[in-house]
């Protein structure tokens, strides 16, 4: 799982969200499929400037003259600028999730589900995407909170929260020894990620996909097994 394909990049939606917007019907109203066409256009379009220009210097103009709408159509969809943020962090949580969850659901021992979930979450938190969302939040936090608070909402707790859910049912099942899931999922996220994503953020080489796949088989065996002391 950890050497899966990159989902497709910010750039080529852009080329494809840049094309002119299919005319409306007579009468002037768009069809439902214009509707979301036209959605998918302006998040494209946001995604690449935030992630690229960063928060404060993305505006709303900026966004409405890329996409080729005017402000009125901007506002009949979004609310303002940290909501449509919160629109572009669920279209990629709305990419990168359903691998991640295919993998809790799947029927295996319990140590494969956790290393295929382990490179899975590798696959995704590496990408360029997630590491420009990445780069942005730690740039802006300070000056925008809000935007740390909704990547949080939207992605670490959803995560957590699912990885807690599989340990807890290993726990009833007496499969393992956990008296707090949610906090054992905490902690499993933050050892899968945390070397591999601040190397690959310029912190140290960049791990390769071998290396990789070594992180998360280790990584899953300390998890489960610890330090426990097994005689010569």
């Amino acid at each position: 799982m950890v050497g899966a394909d990159p989902q497709a990049t910010t750039t080529e939606a852009v080329r494809e969200a840049e094309k002119p917007a299919p005319s409306a019907r007579p009468g002037g109203r768009p069809t439902r499929q214009q509707a979301a066409q036209l959605g998918e256009k302006i998040l494209a379009v946001a995604t690449e400037l935030f992630l690229t220009r960063g928060f404060g210097a993305t505006s709303i103009e900026a966004v409405a003259e890329r996409a080729r709408i005017s402000k009125r159509t901007f506002y009949h969809r979004f609310a303002d600028k940290a909501d449509l943020f919160r629109a572009v962090v669920h279209r990629l949580l709305a990419r990168w999730l359903p691998p991640f969850e295919a993998e809790l659901y799947e029927a295996a021992p319990r140590e494969d589900v956790l290393r295929r979930l382990a490179g899975q979450i590798l696959a995704v938190a590496l990408t360029p995407e997630a590491l420009a969302l990445r780069r942005m939040l730690l740039a802006e936090a300070q000056r925008f909170p809000e935007l740390v608070r909704i990547m949080n909402e939207q992605g670490a707790v959803r995560g957590i929260e699912l990885i807690a859910g599989l340990l807890a049912q290993e726990a009833r099942a007496g499969r393992v020894a956990m008296g707090d899931p949610h906090f054992a999922a905490e902690q499993f996220l933050q050892m899968v990620l945390a070397v591999p994503q601040r190397r690959a953020m310029g912190f140290g080489e960049k791990m390769t996909q071998a290396e990789l796949q070594g992180w998360a088989d280790r990584t899953v065996a300390l998890f489960l097994y610890g330090c426990r002391y097994e005689p010569g």
